[in-house]
């Protein structure tokens, strides 16, 4: 008995039948290649990275088992730029995400962090906005980006105010859950809500 090997290309439509609609697959086999069944090509994590940047959306898959691979490769992607010479989180920043791992406040702690990057997106989409056709943000330089800001400063401070208004009340809501999680884990604890007040 013969049974013929399948293609990439024959995997790759199936997995793209079904696909969520507008979702671009990308396969990952064992041998750690990526395979785009929207190009029916190989790519590298640097094509992956330009599909982040041009925010295309986008899952990749185990080619075998379809499990969504797709937070390992975006680490993988973040590993990458982090030993590249400009790295966004110090050492000091890691350590806290690490030790937050299995802690209490894991989650509260991934949607805190989620929250603000989301502000700080819109932010910078308010912020490019006024300069599109007038500036290339990819040819400014720190020196004048500071200058373009100082022009800016009470848009600035209105925006900034905005987003450290938002940051502070998630904050806050982080700490009102935290003090009812600690109430009806621990009564009768000072400091904990529900606790006699002292006579």
């Amino acid at each position: 008995m013969v049974t013929a090997r399948r293609s990439a290309s024959a995997d790759a439509k199936d997995e793209t039948a079904s696909a969520k609609p507008g979702v671009r697959i990308l396969k990952k086999y064992p041998n750690r290649r990526l395979y785009d069944t929207q190009t029916s090509s190989y790519i590298t994590l640097a094509d992956v990275k330009k599909m982040v940047l041009e925010a295309t959306i986008f899952e990749v898959r185990d080619a075998k088992t379809s499990e969504d691979l797709t937070r390992s490769i975006l680490l993988q992607i973040i590993l990458e730029e982090e030993t590249g010479g400009m790295p966004m989180f110090s050492t000091q920043v890691l350590a806290q995400i690490i030790r937050f791992y299995g802690h209490a406040m894991q989650g509260m702690m991934g949607a805190y962090l989620e929250k603000n990057m989301q502000t700080l997106v819109d932010l910078q989409t308010k912020l490019s906005d006024p300069t599109k056709g007038l500036y290339d943000p990819k040819s400014f330089s720190p020196e004048m980006w500071t200058q373009f800001l100082n022009g800016q400063a009470p848009v600035m401070q209105g925006l900034m105010g905005s987003y450290l208004e938002q940051s502070k009340n998630l904050f806050v809501q982080m700490q009102e859950q935290m003090q009812k999680q600690a109430g009806s884990l621990f009564p009768g604890i000072p400091g904990v809500p529900g606790f006699p007040p002292k006579t």
